[in-house]
């Protein structure tokens, strides 16, 4: 099996592959913990899965470099395999136009790297987490970059914490964008704003570019904003995962 880490700012998403099935995945709260820990959380999540310790490999990529360190150790030490960090200078076969490289997060590479080989190119991967992001990789198969605006539950986080009188929502599809109350007018802004900011950033990088994207969606607020979008043509929630493992796999076969 191939251990796969997606290291967020909000979350941790834990995942197993043994070959192209996804046998387990987990979502855990990311905070500052120590290698010990890590890996007490990592063996007790296998073994109620009934998983077993045979890890082959494994590859992180993080946006919590705090949190790289112990991450490697944990996966040396409890599960006696070396952990491949994913960054921009990794050979992954994904030529980055990026300006400065370096300081692009690991998650946007691996989804770019991810949409380009399961959906094809040139696409735009649109991310929903504690960030939206909007991935770009061009007609070459190369990432260009793209676009970061707060994601949807960092906006109600701000809305609410400076608005006294606003009512405090549930995370639910609204049926119309015109709100007939207060309740409503918060959800159909939030959803069809998101979408709608999707809509326009991928039409006007169509208009930049010169050529259609083929847009994909993924992260947790994926499959909720994704029905109202009228440019997202498919949702993979599990799209970053399964470029860690196309990543793991083309980095262990270079000679």
């Amino acid at each position: 099996m191939i251990l796969v880490l997606d290291v967020g700012n909000t979350t941790t998403v834990v995942g197993l592959f043994e070959g192209e099935e996804l046998v387990g995945r987990w979502r855990i709260t990311t905070a500052p913990r120590t290698s010990d820990e890590l890996g007490v959380y990592l063996l007790s999540l296998m073994e109620l899965r009934g998983l077993g310790r045979c890890v082959e490999g494994a590859v992180m990529s993080s946006v919590v470099p705090p949190l790289d360190v112990p991450w490697q150790e944990a996966v040396r030490v409890y599960l006696g395999v070396d952990l491949l960090r994913v960054d921009a200078s990794l050979e992954m076969g994904l030529k980055v136009k990026y300006k400065a490289p370096h300081e692009v997060g690991a998650d946007r590479l691996v989804n770019a790297l991810a949409a380009r080989e399961l959906f094809g190119f040139p696409c735009a991967v649109a991310d929903f987490g504690t960030a939206l992001t909007l991935d770009l990789v061009d007609a070459e198969g190369a990432y260009l970059g793209g676009c970061i605006a707060p994601g949807i539950a960092t906006s109600v986080e701000a809305l609410f914490g400076r608005t006294a009188k606003l009512p405090k929502v549930s995370f639910v599809p609204p049926r119309s964008v015109i709100g007939g109350d207060t309740s409503e007018s918060i959800r159909a802004g939030l959803f069809f704003g998101f979408a709608a900011m999707v809509d326009g950033l991928v039409e006007r990088a169509e208009e930049e570019l010169g050529y259609p994207l083929k847009v994909v969606a993924t992260g947790g607020d994926a499959r909720a904003i994704s029905p109202l979008s009228r440019r997202i043509e498919a949702v993979d929630e599990d799209l970053t995962l399964k470029g860690l493992l196309i990543i793991f796999r083309k980095v262990s076969l270079r000679p």
